[in-house]
């Protein structure tokens, strides 16, 4: 059986592929992302996953390697981990009644032999009106700074979603179902309940 590799520090990640059956161990990419790239945000996600499983590939030689990337975009504009407060709070108020979308693009890559399928998927997200107590409490918590669109579906900032049109595991951070396609066609099965 062929060992399966997660180039991610995620934990969210982690439990999304553990709790659909697959073993994977971790290393984490040595990669930095480009959020200015100028390219659809669809193809980005695509392109930056596929740059965390090429630098992951020569510590895992005999792997198959699996990475995501995950963005916001609302109204053509790529959010990304807004790392500090002031800029997390900024987010959620752009976001703050009104849609937009979470685009998941993963990679998997056949490191001995350099096969590689790419992907996005996207889920569309509908945001509640949120209020500066609201933003100021949830910033407070730490929680969004490392998080795309500065918000945790998994967390609370589940709570500020209204409804979710697409697949929950994209907006977690790795859309589950179409990567259990993928994964046998590269010799990875999920393991016997």
């Amino acid at each position: 059986m062929r060992r399966l590799v997660l180039a991610s520090s995620s934990p969210r990640r982690q439990q999304l592929l553990a709790d659909a059956g697959f073993a994977a161990s971790i290393v984490e990419p040595e990669y930095e992302e480009d959020l200015t790239l100028r390219l659809p945000p669809a193809e980005l996600v695509k392109f930056l996953s596929r740059g965390k499983a090429e630098s992951v590939a020569p510590r895992a030689p005999d792997a198959v390697i699996v990475a995501g990337d995950t963005i916001v975009v609302h109204e053509g504009r790529v959010l990304g981990k807004p790392h500090e407060p002031a800029r997390a709070k900024e987010m959620l108020r752009e976001l703050s009644g009104t849609t937009h979308f979470v685009i998941t693009g993963f990679t998997v890559l056949d490191a001995g032999s350099g096969r590689a399928v790419s992907d996005a998927i996207e889920a569309r997200i509908f945001f509640k009106t949120l209020g500066e107590e609201v933003i100021a409490s949830y910033v407070a918590t730490g929680e969004p700074l490392d998080k795309a669109g500065a918000y945790a579906v998994q967390g609370k900032g589940g709570e500020f979603i209204e409804r979710i049109e697409g697949d929950f595991a994209t907006v977690v951070g790795l859309p589950i179902s179409r990567l259990a396609e993928i994964l046998p066609e590269f010799g990875i099965t999920r393991r016997a309940s």
